[in-house]
C-alpha cells in the first residue's frame, strides 16, 4: 500500500441530519453496554440508542429515527459534541450509521481526533451559523450540503458559510495521510529499519 491508496477527503456532500443540544457525550452517542464487541461492525444501529428508544425499546422522537433523515451523511450538532469518555466507538458508530462529516460549534478534542482517524471531518462554525444550518436541514431534508474541507466552507441551499477546520486535520484529510495505521503498514520497511536503529530495541523487537 502507498499513501496514494488512502483517499484524500477534500469535500463531503450529502443530505443532513440535525442533532440539537450541547455537551452530548460519547455515552449518549454509543451507550457502554454496546461496546462489548470484537469488531465495530453493526455499531451503527446502536448510535444514540438510549435517546432513540425507551426502556421497552419502543422508538422515541429523535432525528436518527426520523424517516426524513434516513440516508443522511452530514451531521449538524451544537457545542462540545463528543465530550466525556474517549471511546473510539462513538465515531465508529456514527460512521457505520452513515455519517461522513460533522458540522458543529465545538468538539471534544479526543473525539475530533478519533473522527480524523476514520476520515470524518469535524468542522466548526459559530452558534448562529450552526443553528441556521440545522433549521435549513429540517426544512430541506432531501437537499444536499457540501462540506468543503480544503476551502473551509459549507454550502447549502445557495448559501455558502465560512467554517473552520483545524489546520492539522485539514492537511491530513486533503493530503490523504489521515489513516495512520495504513501509513505504518505502507511504510513497514522504514518502521522496521527505524526500530532496528534504536538502542533499546534488539533484533527489531523490544528487548
Amino acid at each position: 500500500m502507498t499513501t496514494d491508496e488512502i483517499p484524500a477527503v477534500e469535500s463531503v456532500s450529502g443530505t443532513g441530519v440535525p442533532i440539537r443540544g450541547n455537551d452530548i457525550d460519547t455515552d449518549q452517542i454509543i451507550p457502554a453496554r454496546f461496546m462489548k464487541v470484537v469488531t465495530f461492525d453493526g455499531l451503527g444501529e446502536f448510535a444514540f440508542f438510549d435517546l432513540r428508544f425507551d426502556e421497552n425499546d419502543d422508538p422515541k422522537a429523535h432525528p436518527f429515527n426520523d424517516e426524513r433523515f434516513q440516508g443522511a451523511s452530514v451531521l449538524a450538532v451544537n457545542a462540545n459534541f463528543g465530550c466525556g469518555s474517549s471511546r473510539e466507538h462513538a465515531p465508529q458508530a456514527l460512521l457505520r450509521w452513515g455519517i461522513d462529516a460533522i458540522i458543529g460549534e465545538s468538539f471534544a478534542e479526543i473525539f475530533a481526533g478519533n473522527c480524523l482517524a476514520l476520515g470524518i471531518p469535524t468542522v466548526t462554525a459559530d452558534s448562529e451559523t450552526v443553528e441556521t444550518i440545522q433549521e435549513w436541514v429540517e426544512a430541506n431534508p432531501d437537499d444536499e450540503i457540501d462540506v468543503d474541507v480544503a476551502a473551509e466552507t459549507v454550502t447549502y441551499g445557495g448559501t455558502t458559510a465560512d467554517v473552520t477546520v483545524d489546520d492539522a486535520q485539514r492537511k491530513a484529510l486533503v493530503d490523504g495521510v489521515w489513516d495512520t495505521t495504513a501509513l505504518m503498514k505502507a511504510n513497514a520497511g522504514e518502521v522496521q529499519k527505524t526500530a532496528a536503529s534504536l538502542p533499546y530495541v534488539e533484533d527489531g523487537e523490544r528487548a
